[in-house]
């Protein structure tokens, strides 16, 4: 016996976009090599990923956003001795590979 599953796509319409030669030859590749059922779906899941990428962006930003009025409200910057700052570094990476300092 063998099942189908239909999977209904909500709302789907038509759209026309312009591709170089290029962009027209992978899609085409992708379908004729089984990879995607069709150009559609190839589409499809590049706008999925373009959404996703887009909304980690986002997020990024608003982390940006937060941590640059973080720096802000902290108050005005203080001038850093780096050779101190240097030293103080090479100890704590001394100590957490557990080298003798």
């Amino acid at each position: 016996m063998i099942c189908y599953q239909t999977i209904a796509m909500p709302d789907v319409q038509k759209v026309s976009i312009a591709l170089t030669g290029e962009q027209l030859s992978a899609l085409k590749a992708a379908e004729e090599s089984g990879e995607y059922a069709t150009t559609s779906e190839a589409v499809r899941e590049a706008l999925r990923e373009w959404q996703w990428k887009r909304e980690l962006r986002g997020e990024d930003l608003k982390r940006v956003r937060s941590q640059w009025q973080d720096g802000k409200v902290s108050g005005p910057a203080t001038p850093v001795d780096f050779s101190k700052a240097r030293k103080e570094a090479q100890a704590r990476l001394k100590a957490a590979t557990g080298q003798p300092a």
